[in-house]
């Protein structure tokens, strides 16, 4: 396995990205949450479990303000899009992957919804949207619109469950939906519990491995 932190200029600006390789012909992208990086739980075991499936993995560093929410959806899209666009194609040029899949948390469900899910070149692609920001009208009813397979994970205490739309969304045959009991925004159980929150995780983990291998 080669691990190499890379680096490119988009606009001035510098990203760096880690690229995680395994020989497979798979890679997974993921986008990072705002606070939420690949050191935290949800990112280490998701790269853990995709690592164990053979899959290549790039984590994209980006970081924003922390105002970044208050911003329009469709600026928030256009500047993460002008982010990752690139280092999806640089990696996607360089290597000769048959398929490609995206995960993302939170702020970074974002680009994958409102980005590649809206485009035909990712309908083969799987898509993994940990805590995606279904309150915003703009998320809820691209996922409404959208063809692409993708995995939502939400907890129930998460202030972007809302039941009814989860309802519609999980009416749609393309997207599965796991609930999480008494999970907050970070599918941490609420009251903190330590042990609930590990065998939380440990649901989360054996869902995304079962959407892998479906």
């Amino acid at each position: 396995m080669k691990v190499n932190l890379r680096t490119i200029l988009i606009d001035k600006k510098e990203i760096q990205y880690t690229h995680i390789e395994n020989g497979s012909p798979v890679v997974c992208f993921m986008f990072s949450g705002a606070g939420y990086t690949y050191e935290k739980p949800l990112f280490y075991y998701s790269t853990m479990t995709m690592l164990q499936n053979q899959y290549d993995v790039v984590h994209i560093h980006y970081s924003y303000e922390q105002n970044i929410l208050k911003l329009p959806l469709e600026d928030i899209t256009k500047i993460m899009a002008n982010d990752v666009n690139p280092i999806i194609t640089e990696v996607l040029k360089n290597h000769q992957y048959q398929e490609t899949m995206f995960l993302g948390k939170s702020l970074g469900t974002i680009p994958i919804i409102n980005g590649l899910m809206k485009s035909d070149m990712y309908m083969n692609s799987k898509m993994v949207l940990l805590t995606p920001l279904l309150k915003l009208d703009s998320i809820f009813e691209s996922l409404l619109n959208s063809n692409h397979s993708a995995l939502i994970v939400i907890g129930e205490k998460d202030t972007h469950y809302i039941p009814s739309r989860n309802e519609e969304i999980q009416n749609k045959t393309n997207i599965k939906i796991q609930k999480v009991p008494y999970a907050n925004h970070a599918l941490d159980i609420e009251p903190f519990n330590t042990v609930m929150s590990i065998t939380a995780l440990e649901v989360v983990m054996k869902r995304l491995n079962q959407y892998l291998i479906e």
